[in-house]
């Protein structure tokens, strides 16, 4: 199902609180629990941790602050559930990383952009997928959290954005990764939306994977220095969750799981020998890849690892594919393998 919000961004806040109160709500029990269970933290405790990001977001971002409080007004919280909410990743990822496979490729001049979302399942429930319409900023369509300002998607200008979390102790200055990541989904360009890894930074450590309908992609492992970039090969760009680029490795430590590495194969594999130059691409294409269960239960599409401790369980909670140019986004909540009902949603462009 597909909410559709338009106004001012207390307006577009107030909306999501109040269409998607008992997702919400649901949401800050999951996270709750995620924080005991990976940092030993209570709610309580969480959202002081919490407080610390709120001055780095009223210097880079301090109109999503509206929304936020927006949000939490229309779903009868306080402001601070909602900050923590959106600070999950900064609160939570010195001991969890998801497990999601993304990458972007270009053919025929066609930008590609398509992930799977590996998460703890129970907050499979409350994924939502929004259509926003701000007042000042592009249209722009998020796949995400109940309750958070964005995570994957893409706008009317043709910006699209994926994400990978990387495990790390590292956290300084800059903007949450969710709070970047709406900042780059109201980018009017490929430049405007590569400048908040650049230049506007992100406090802790993530692969964010930018391209555009004109056909230019970069992946940037951000961090709050400068950011390792990457550029495509064979007109495509591939990432799990660890480190890769020098300039990123030379700054930051990361603590992959083994799995990391063998799913980054699977999927470079993938893409050489099933697209090949001149093949020609659809969704389906890609959200076969996404459903690969080479080395099962830790593919490209998870499933439940049973050997694993009960708190570290990721599984495939959805997969997009985005066409750029077209400004299309494709998704499937649950296992690319077993969901074939979908949502297709596209934006007029801008």
């Amino acid at each position: 199902m597909l909410s559709v919000f338009t106004g001012s961004r207390r307006e577009i806040g107030e909306a999501h609180g109040r269409t998607h109160t008992t997702l919400i709500t649901s949401s800050l029990e999951v996270y709750d629990r995620l924080f005991y269970d990976f940092v030993g933290l209570g709610w309580a405790e969480a959202r002081r941790v919490a407080e610390r990001f709120l001055p780095m977001i009223e210097r880079g971002f301090p109109a999503v602050l509206d929304e936020m409080d927006g949000i939490a007004r229309g779903a009868g919280l306080d402001l601070e559930d909602i900050l923590t909410l959106n600070c999950r990743s900064e609160i939570s990822l010195t001991r969890a990383s998801g497990g999601c496979t993304a990458f972007s490729i270009n053919r025929d001049g066609t930008q590609w952009l398509a992930q799977n979302w590996d998460w703890r399942r129970d907050q499979l429930h409350n994924v939502v997928a929004m259509e926003l319409h701000p007042e000042g900023a592009p249209a722009l369509i998020s796949v995400g959290e109940a309750g958070m300002l964005a995570k994957i998607g893409l706008n009317a200008r043709g910006v699209g954005v994926c994400l990978n979390a990387i495990r790390s102790q590292t956290l300084g200055e800059g903007l949450p990764i969710h709070v970047a990541l709406r900042k780059i989904l109201e980018a009017e360009s490929f430049e405007a939306a590569t400048r908040v890894a650049t230049h506007a930074r992100v406090c802790s450590p993530a692969h964010v994977l930018i391209a555009a309908g004109d056909g230019r992609a970069a992946g940037f492992e951000v961090h709050p220095g400068l950011p390792g970039v990457l550029e495509p090969h064979g007109g495509a760009i591939t990432h799990t969750n660890h480190l890769y680029a020098e300039t990123a490795t030379c700054q930051v430590e990361d603590f992959p799981r083994p799995d990391s590495g063998t799913r980054l194969s699977r999927i470079d594999r993938l893409l050489r020998e099933r697209l090949p130059l001149g093949t020609t691409i659809d969704a389906d294409t890609l959200f076969a890849m996404l459903a690969d269960h080479d080395n099962a239960p830790l593919s490209i599409c998870r499933h439940l690892n049973p050997d694993q401790p009960a708190e570290e369980r990721m599984e495939t909670l959805f997969s997009v594919v985005m066409n750029l140019r077209e400004r299309r986004l494709t998704l499937r909540h649950g296992k690319p393998c077993a969901r074939k009902d979908t949502l297709k949603v596209q934006l007029a462009p801008a």
